[in-house]
């Protein structure tokens, strides 16, 4: 079989650079299907989690925004013995958040007496959210010398005080993906400590309807496309996908 170089994502062999590579755990095609989304979402919370210091046990950290990012990061912070709490818009994330992914607190960002209580007790915040907020808030939840790092996009500018920062000599920062180096420490790390995305498993022929729920916010968390065997069983007249 040919060995195809462009395709990437969507190919069965890919030719890379033998540095360019990653070691998966020998851990079964149900473990590496929920790890998938590590190589994206994985990466880019453990990496500025391990830069900034915010991935010593007995800190704690705040995790806005529970989608892709936000539950992976709840996870990471989890195994390296962190005190969690999940900041949301969404009171009904509550439970979810707490009982299933293991987090330790939960405040709902619109409630000012929860945020009001929850002020200057963090010493970092992993901000997920790619919807525009007010900083100052956020901030204010931070300990001196605490950190906020942002992971989402919003489309809007930030609107930022200085005052915010230089009071309490805090940090905003951002940061996106790592080094190989940096993402196989972090499967090895997600591997030891049994670490995994939450996904929806679909088949090629369900990509548009992806998009759409995608865009509604409706998936949890990730989806992961089976290609390799959509793809050849399209070719043989059906296309099943596998239960997880």
């Amino acid at each position: 079989m040919p060995v195809l170089r462009e395709l990437r994502g969507r190919a069965r062999e890919l030719l890379l650079q033998d540095h360019l590579h990653l070691q998966l755990p020998r851990q079964g095609r149900h473990r590496h299907l929920r790890g998938a989304p590590l190589l994206c979402a994985g990466i880019t919370v453990y990496n500025p989690m391990k830069h900034h210091g915010l991935n010593e046990a007995g800190k704690h950290i705040g995790v806005v925004g529970l989608g892709g990012l936000g539950h992976v990061a709840v996870k990471f912070a989890k195994a390296f013995g962190m005190r969690v709490t999940v900041i949301s818009t969404s009171p009904g994330k509550r439970e979810e958040a707490m009982e299933t992914l293991g987090a330790d607190a939960f405040v709902v960002s619109g409630d000012a007496n929860q945020m009001k209580a929850a002020k200057g007790t963090m010493d970092g915040i992993m901000n997920t959210a790619s919807a525009s907020m007010s900083m100052y808030a956020y901030l204010a939840l931070l300990k001196p010398q605490g950190k906020m790092i942002l992971l989402g996009l919003p489309e809007k500018p930030l609107q930022i005080s200085a005052f915010s920062l230089v009071t309490g000599g805090k940090t905003l920062a951002g940061s996106c993906m790592g080094s190989i180096r940096d993402t196989q420490e972090m499967m090895d790390f997600a591997a030891k400590h049994g670490l995994a995305a939450d996904i929806e498993l679909i088949g090629t022929e369900e990509v548009n309807e992806a998009m759409e729920r995608l865009a509604k916010g409706e998936v949890r968390y990730r989806f992961v496309i089976d290609i390799g065997n959509t793809l050849n069983a399209a070719s043989l007249g059906s296309s099943p996908v596998p239960a997880l």
